[in-house]
Parts: structure tokens; sequence; C-alpha cells
């Protein structure tokens, strides 16, 4: 694809010498480049950027002056390079549209797939593929992404039957209706992806993990490929390591007939991954090396989207995988012992939440073998929580501790997925929106439970342990990590001793200089909203508020050397940071 035209809004990320600022193309275009670079084949494509995204909001939401234009122009590129024609002609070019920022932000719209549909398009496609329920297929999902994504419709269109009824169920909304000219589509679907990056939901992340508030987002048109073209073709979704547990093999799952929205909404229950390469095994190799140079290349576990056309691999994303606390620390320390990462870089890839979260107790085995079981489903983020099952986001914010339970979720559930103790869902696998998303936030989740699962559970007190994947009735007894006998733990807990070279972190009983400040035995009373001061010439302070990054770094700050902890990791893996925040 010829790059020479000089762009004001857009970047096309093809050439191998010149690497894309993240910041203004996303997180997700920067991926293509990298993938492209490595000479892995990935559809072609042009992005966005974020000074477009904050043009559109200092212009009053709207396009700003000769994004237009140069939109025709990206898409010219995308026409010369694979012959074909967008909105028309014997070839028609059909692209996806779909936001980046710079940091992931999951409550962002979801991607437009199959965008410049027409009925005249569904008609050419008909002929070119000689398969006319494909066709329509495709004039089905795209009309259904626009009406729901774009127009803002609340019906459920996933499950009509064609084209038509979508439409109608879109104008019965009072959404309006869907453009047939593709050239306005793709205008409004780039002005709604801008629009997301202040949506409810995103703000919602942003200010969870701490994101600045007036970050935006880029923009990626990229030509489609088609899992659901033939019997030859499918998505999905490869993990270079287990992100559950940390295992050095390949983990995901394949959808035979599907497009990548299949597999990550969590509507559809797609296969493991073998069965592509008993479908097709050389592509399953063909993905597994290219899998191999990602990780390597990104020295990190890789989450990789994918598509078959056909017979033939297109690689859509790839990036560094959520995991749990438990893959975290067992891939850093993994990577260590291939070489690939320092002991001192590892104590950077593990962060001290997620040691809290490993030591949180497990169900106990005896206990478990006396509960009763009211569903089953896959374990896609390890934990146990116990709590009323409610049955919406909104639920699940008003009442502290409780399990979320859906049929599947979407990033408009994010902020009942951060205020729920566990997500419990009746679709949806290993890779769906509710698993990834749980993983992310080290929130205990159980996908793929079945049909009944909502009704069977709502207004009960369950105990969810996504460890087995089981949902036991009322509260049952738990076990603790003991990270003295944990080997990960331990190494990573030697590796953090030498990053936070000046503080030692002990056990209670041990021996430790005076004077000693301990924060627990404060009265009540002198307990405000500010940090307790720590009495000058400290040496030792020990108690719960020394337990949170907040009073661990207030006693750095105040120069103590000792600290008095049950649990010394955390502490350990906080002052570290700390310490690396010092100029």
């Amino acid at each position: 694809m010829s790059t020479s035209t000089t762009f004001r809004w857009l970047v096309v990320p093809d050439d191998p010498a010149v690497e894309p600022s993240r910041d203004l193309v996303g997180g997700k275009a920067w991926s293509l480049w990298r993938m492209r670079s490595l000479g892995l084949r990935v559809p072609p494509a042009f992005v966005v950027t974020t000074d477009a995204c904050a043009a559109y909001f200092d212009g009053g939401s709207s396009l700003p002056a000769g994004l237009v234009d140069e939109l025709a122009a990206g898409i010219g590129l995308l026409e010369r390079e694979l012959g074909r024609t967008f909105g028309g002609g014997e070839r028609p070019l059909l692209v996806s549209v779909r936001s980046g920022a710079a940091i992931s932000m999951p409550g962002m719209m979801d991607t437009i797939l199959d965008l410049g549909c027409t009925v005249d398009v569904e008609a050419a496609l008909a002929a070119e593929s000689g398969d006319p329920a494909f066709a329509a297929e495709v004039h089905r999902r795209f009309t259904g992404f626009y009406g729901r994504l774009v127009l803002g419709c609340t019906e459920e269109l996933d499950e009509l039957p064609d084209t038509a009824a979508v439409r109608t169920a879109i104008a019965a909304d009072g959404a309006g209706t869907v453009p047939a000219d593709p050239w306005e589509q793709l205008h409004a679907a780039v002005a709604s992806v801008f629009a997301s990056s202040r949506s409810r939901r995103a703000i919602a992340y942003r200010k969870h993990y701490g994101i600045p508030a007036d970050l935006g987002t880029a923009v990626t048109v990229q030509a489609m490929v088609f899992g659901n073209l033939d019997d030859d073709s499918g998505t999905g979704v490869l993990f270079t390591r287990n992100p559950v547990d940390g295992a050095r093999r390949a983990y995901g799952e394949y959808l035979q007939r599907g497009q990548g929205e299949d597999v990550v909404s969590g509507r559809v229950t797609p296969k493991p991954l073998d069965h592509l390469a008993e479908r097709n095994a050389a592509v399953h190799a063909e993905l597994l090396a290219a899998a191999e140079r990602l990780d390597a290349h990104g020295r990190d576990a890789q989450d990789i989207e994918f598509t078959v056309q056909s017979g033939t691999l297109f690689l859509l994303q790839s990036r560094p995988a959520k995991r749990t606390a438990r893959a975290a620390v067992r891939i850093a320390v993994a990577l260590v012992d291939e070489g690939t990462i320092t002991g001192a870089e590892a104590v950077g890839r593990v962060t001290a939440e997620q040691v809290r979260v490993l030591l949180r107790p497990e169900i106990d085995p005896g206990a478990a073998a006396a509960a009763e079981v009211l569903a089953t489903g896959t374990a896609a983020s390890p934990g146990v929580a116990t709590g009323l099952a409610v049955g919406t986001p909104e639920e699940a914010q008003a009442h502290p501790g409780a399990i979320l339970v859906r049929r599947s979720t979407s990033p408009d559930d994010v902020h009942g997925m951060i205020a729920a103790a566990a997500v419990v869902t009746e679709q949806g696998g290993a890779t769906s929106h509710a698993a990834v998303v749980s993983r992310a936030l080290d929130t205990p989740c159980v996908v793929g439970c079945g049909a009944g699962t909502v009704a069977a559970l709502l207004g009960r007190v369950v105990t969810v342990d996504a460890t087995s994947g089981r949902v036991h009735a009322g509260e049952v007894a738990t076990t603790a990590v003991d990270e003295a006998e944990d080997g990960d733990l331990r190494r990573l807990c030697g590796w953090a001793e030498q990053a936070a070279a000046g503080v030692t972190v002990v056990e209670p009983g041990a021996s430790v200089p005076e004077p000693v400040f301990d924060a627990d035995a404060i009265a009540p009373a002198d307990l405000g909203e500010q940090l307790s001061e720590i009495p000058p010439g400290t040496r030792t302070v020990r108690g719960a508020l020394f337990t949170t990054p907040d009073g661990v770094r207030h006693a750095l700050d105040a120069g103590v050397t000792v600290i008095v902890v049950a649990h010394r990791l955390p502490v350990l893996l906080t002052a570290a940071a700390h310490r690396g925040d010092k100029p």
C-alpha cells in the first residue's frame, strides 16, 4: 500500500521501518504495524488518529475539517491494494471500524463489522462468492451492528432472521434508519467511536484504573476478511500462554464459520483450539508459529485475534494478554527462567494487588464436596466469592459484594462488573467479554453455565468457585495460599527484596529496631480521613494501615526502614514500585 500521501488526520501503519506513535494511533493499530513488520499476514488498514478525536470534541462533536476527504483517500488506498471497490462493483470492499486508545479501555464502542454493505453490495457479494446466504448474512450482521452501535437501538437484534427484520426492529425502537450510502455509514461510525470515549462505561473504566479522563481514541478502518465465508473459514482467539495459570502452552478457542465478535462477545460458545488443528493442520501450525514470534518479540504473553478465510490465516490483533494474578506471577518467573527478562523486570511485571488477589482464600476441598452445586461452567478467572446473586449492573453497584449473573456481558456491563465480587454467565467461553474483562479486574468468573442459570441463582446467596467452575448454594468454607511455601512467590519475593533496597519487610514476631509505631493501637477517635502521622525518628511500623499501598508509601516517605506485616510480598512490590517512581 502506498503511503506517499501526506495526511493530517490519518496514519497508514504499513512501513516496517517507520514505527507509528502508540499515543497517536492507539494500541490496536500499533499492533497491526508490529505484525506486518514481522512479515505476518494482516488485512490492510489505516488509522484515524487521536488528534482527530481531540479535534472532534473541540469542534462541538463534529468531524474535523478535512477528515471526510482523508477518509476517502484512505479507502482509496485499500481499494488499490485489494482490487476492490467500496460501496459497489463486482468485487466490493467492506471494512471493520474499531476503537483503539493508547491504553486499553474495554468500555468503548464495540467493533462494527461489514461496514459498506448495501442492497447492491449484497448482490455483488452473492455473485462473487456464489453463496447468496453468506451475502445475506453479511448484510444482516452489518445492519444489526450499525443499528445497535451507531443508532443506539436498544432492541435485541442478534437473533432476528434477516436484514428486513433488523431494519423493522430498529425503526420500531425509534433509533432511525441505516444509511444506504456507504460513505455516510463510514462517517457516522467514526464519529460514534469518538463519542464512545466519553460514554458512561468508558468513564467508569478510566476512573477505576486512574486513566486520564480526557484520553481519546483512534479509529482503525481495516479491510474485512470473512470467517463465515465457508467451511474452511472461521475465527478465534489464541493466548500464547495460559492466562488462567500461566502455563507455557497455547490456549484459545476457534469458531468455524464465525466472525471475530462471535467469540469475544460471548454470544456463541466456540470450541477449543484443537478443533482448528483437526480441520486444517497447516493453518494451525502457521498460527502457532506466528504466536511464538509474537510472544518472543513482545517479551510477554500475547492475546492474538485471528480469522481464517477459505483456508488462509489472517492476524487481526496482538497485545499483551490480560491474565489472572496466578498467571501474572507464573509468567513473570518463567520469562526470567527463559532469559527473556531480568528478575528486576519481573518485579515490575507483577503488582502488589495481583499478589493480594493470589493470597485470597480458595474453597476448602472438604467443604466443596458437601456443598450443593447450583451451576457449572468454564472457570474463566479464578477466585472465590460469596454474595447475593443479582441480575443487573445497577444492582451490583447498589449491593457491595454481590454476584453479577447475566446471560452474557458486554461493555455496557463494565460498571457492574467492577462493583461485583464475582461474575457468572449462561453463555460464552474462556475468551468471551465476561472472561477477558473479569481477568483484567481479577474478579472470579464462571462462564457458559447454560440456559436457566440466571433464573436459578437470582436472589440467592451463593459461593462462586471460579477455580473449579462451580457455583455452590450458600456460604462455603475456604483455604488460602501461603506465600512462604509457593515457589514462584518465594523467588519473586527475593527479587523484590533487592528492588526495594532500603526497607526490610518482616513477619510479626521478628526482632525489629525501636522506636516502633503501631497504627492499630491508635484510638478510633484519633482516626480520620488522612493517614496517621508517623512520629519523627520512627524506624519500624506495623498495623493494617501499612498493608495498603498508600500506607507503605507513607511509611517510606517518613524514613521508615522496617515494616511488619503478615504477607511480605505485596508490601515489597509496593516499595519497589515507589522506589522506582522516585527521581
